[in-house]
Order: C-alpha cells, then sequence, then structure tokens
C-alpha cells in the first residue's frame, strides 16, 4: 500500500517529531544513519517534506531538520498525499485495475474494512498525537536502538 519513499518519509518525520526542535535540528546523515536509510533518497524525499510544508528545514552551519507547531498538526495522510498520493494507499490489494464496492475483486471484502480503519486513524491523528503515543509506549521506528 505504501511505497519505500512514502515509509522513509513517514519514518523520518516522526523520527524528527520525537528527537529534533528548533534548538536541535538533525541533519541528513543523522536522520539516515538512524533510519537505515539511503542518505541520497532519504535528502531528497526530505526536500519535498520541505516543500510540502510538513517538515521545517535551516540551511546553514547549525541548520538541519525539525517540526515545527504547524508542522506537527500535520497529519501522516498528509505525508501519504505528498509522496505517494492517495491512489497507492487506494489500491486494489490484489492489484487489478478496477476494484471497488461495486466491481469488487476476490479479496476487497477482507482488505477494504481495514483500509477504511488505517486511512481514517492516517487522517485524523496528528503527528504530534501519534508522537506521543510512540513516546509513551515500547513503539520504535528503527531497527536501531535511540540514543538521541
Amino acid at each position: 500500500m505504501l511505497t519505500n519513499a512514502c515509509q522513509y518519509a513517514i519514518r523520518s518525520i516522526l523520527f524528527l517529531a520525537i528527537y529534533a526542535s528548533p534548538e536541535n535540528k538533525k541533519g541528513v546523515k543523522a536522520i539516515s544513519e538512524a533510519l537505515d536509510t539511503p542518505q541520497p533518497f532519504l535528502a531528497k524525499l526530505l526536500q519535498r517534506l520541505v516543500k510540502g510544508q510538513l517538515i521545517t528545514s535551516v540551511k546553514g552551519p547549525n541548520g538541519g531538520f525539525y517540526l515545527n507547531e504547524d508542522n506537527l498538526r500535520n497529519s501522516i495522510w498528509d505525508v501519504v498525499n505528498c509522496i505517494d498520493s492517495k491512489h497507492n494507499f487506494e489500491a486494489c490489494f490484489l492489484g487489478l485495475a478496477e476494484c471497488e464496492d461495486d466491481n469488487p475483486c476476490p479479496v476487497h471484502h477482507i482488505v477494504s474494512p481495514f483500509k477504511k480503519e488505517i486511512l481514517k486513524d492516517f487522517r485524523d491523528k496528528s503527528i504530534y498525537k501519534l508522537t506521543e503515543e510512540i513516546k509513551n509506549s515500547d513503539k520504535v521506528i528503527s531497527l536501531k536502538a535511540f540514543n538521541y
């Protein structure tokens, strides 16, 4: 449902929400190493997120990326739309060209309720709220241990 690019973007935003601030910006290299993502690819994704006003960046020796208050109000759905567009998310689970409630694929009735629930959570939950849930649980966004 989500491309690798979108997965990397979501993980990056969550990382920034947890570990970065205007006083403690994170560079591409630090984000890439923490999340085990390819640095050149991640740099391009981060620029797309800046253009989409989903993250904030500052250039210069003390520059880097972080989320401001406006960025934290965005949702995961905003990230999906910025990187993948909603079409990828709404595509048929089996890859059929036509699949909808009126013309379902063989597994549509199984997958559709889950997709609707995920979509609701992606749209309704802010990055801030999701970040707070992560901080208050043992959820991880990387295979590496965080020591930031």
